[in-house]
């Protein structure tokens, strides 16, 4: 039987006075972090090698979409320092990691991120510390990286250094969930590293989740999210077939989810994007490789939403063709930049996909994004289009690749002569309004 342990919120007090606790990485993990430590008293080191970064949050200017500049403002009037000086790390209780683990071009996972910030932080260790890694990663990393690490600088984990993984989960732009409603997991190298785990967390958040181990830790943030992209998959090959029989897939879903019992809804889109979900699938593949073993499934899953792009474009194709029209010259606005809806964040943005494979076809392009005021496309800098009447109706075709709220849709939907929904923002197709 795993060790595993709900932990609720009580109202009794935490055994623990204020901590300096120095989070690594000021990105969407981190800072709401930060943010919530600084709120229950905590002294904190928001540090980052992006001095523009700093230099916002010095001048309490929020870079992220779904982060309101006030909220920094109130940041900076508690105990916090952002930074970008290693100097500051000195002297903390607490080092928290958040910071990038992409893929390399082989599709294998790059850890120079963690290991560069373990070099920093390897003048600052001291005794009774506590090392947490919340970047999402393969199982093994804590162990193969942070722990090496610690015993080069002669620690010994779990006797006179405390270590543990947390993984992050945030959803950026989710009002219904935030660092503090979230439920934490928290493996630990030990059952004292565990301890201190839940002495740094419990203050901050409502409920804990501990396991047996760092390993089992670091397997749960992988399995949540390839949980998605094998349904997400799913539901994208069977947008195809739809398409093909003439049957509306989103309609399909809407009524499969009237069933109260054994199916949750999952909706297809033009592909995934942010950091984890088109990314976490490959990083079990290869870790799995060690072990001799394959995962067709999986794998198969992140192939199938990485080709969806590909299908939004020779939809486009097909739809301009039916009005007699090549895609090269065709007049095409791409509405949404960002992987999802209200916020800024472009990694791994099927948009961004979209609008080069059009690019290469030849296609007259613009886009329009609230959040995205430029981006650069074939290493051309293009801006976000304004959503006008006068240049809705001269676009040969619309594509809907992330439905921000911001956009009007049933003015875009009046003034524009073709559409393509890859969200299924309309209900009701039409003679001018396709899926895709």
């Amino acid at each position: 039987m795993a060790n595993l342990n709900i932990k609720k919120k009580t109202t009794q007090p935490v055994n623990r006075g204020p901590l300096k606790i120095s989070i690594i990485g000021m990105g969407y993990v981190g800072l709401p972090m930060a943010m919530r430590f600084a709120e229950i008293g905590d002294k904190i080191i928001g540090f980052d090698l992006d001095h523009s970064k700093i230099d916002s949050l010095k001048k309490s200017k929020s870079y992220l979409s779904h982060i309101d500049s006030k909220a920094i403002k109130s940041l900076n009037k508690l105990d916090f320092l952002p930074s970008a000086n290693a100097q500051s790390l000195k002297d903390s209780d607490v080092f928290i990691i958040c910071v990038p683990t992409p893929l390399n071009k082989f599709k294998e996972p790059d850890m120079q991120y963690i290991h560069s910030s373990i070099k920093i932080l390897s003048s600052y260790f001291k005794e009774n510390q506590t090392i947490c890694l919340v970047s999402t990663t393969y199982p093994g990393t804590t162990d193969e990286i942070i722990i090496p690490a610690l015993i080069e600088a002669n620690f010994i984990p779990g006797k006179n250094i405390n270590v543990i993984y947390s993984p992050e989960r945030e959803d950026p732009g989710n009002e219904s969930h935030n660092f503090q409603t979230t439920p934490r997991i928290i493996g630990g190298y030990s059952t004292s590293c565990l301890k201190a785990g839940i002495q740094l967390f419990e203050k901050a958040v409502d409920n804990l989740v501990t396991v047996s181990d760092l390993k089992t830790a670091e397997m749960v943030k992988l399995l949540e999210n390839i949980y998605r992209s094998v349904n997400i998959g799913l539901v994208n090959e069977i947008k195809k077939i739809t398409h093909k029989m003439g049957i509306d897939v989103f309609e399909v879903i809407e009524a499969a989810k009237s069933k109260p019992f054994g199916f949750q809804a999952f909706y297809p889109g033009p592909g995934l994007g942010g950091h984890c979900i088109p990314i976490d699938p490959f990083y079990l593949a290869w870790k799995a490789k060690e072990f001799d073993l394959t995962n067709n499934f999986i794998e198969l899953a992140g192939e199938i939403n990485t080709q969806m792009p590909y299908w939004v474009v020779d939809r486009a194709t097909e739809t301009l063709n039916g009005i007699g029209k090549p895609i090269s010259n065709s007049k095409i606005l791409v509405l949404g930049a960002s992987y999802k809806k209200n916020i800024n964040d472009i990694r791994e943005s099927p948009s961004l996909k979209i609008l080069n494979l059009l690019s290469a076809q030849k296609a007259n392009l613009q886009y329009s994004d609230p959040f995205v005021p430029s981006l650069k496309i074939k290493n051309k800098t293009i801006k976000s289009a304004e959503l006008t009447k006068r240049n809705l109706s001269s676009q040969d075709l619309i594509i809907i690749v992330t439905d921000h709220d911001q956009f009007d849709f049933n003015m875009i939907k009046q003034h524009s002569n073709l559409i393509l929904d890859t969200r299924g923002v309309y209900k009701k197709l039409s003679k001018k309004i396709f899926r895709a």
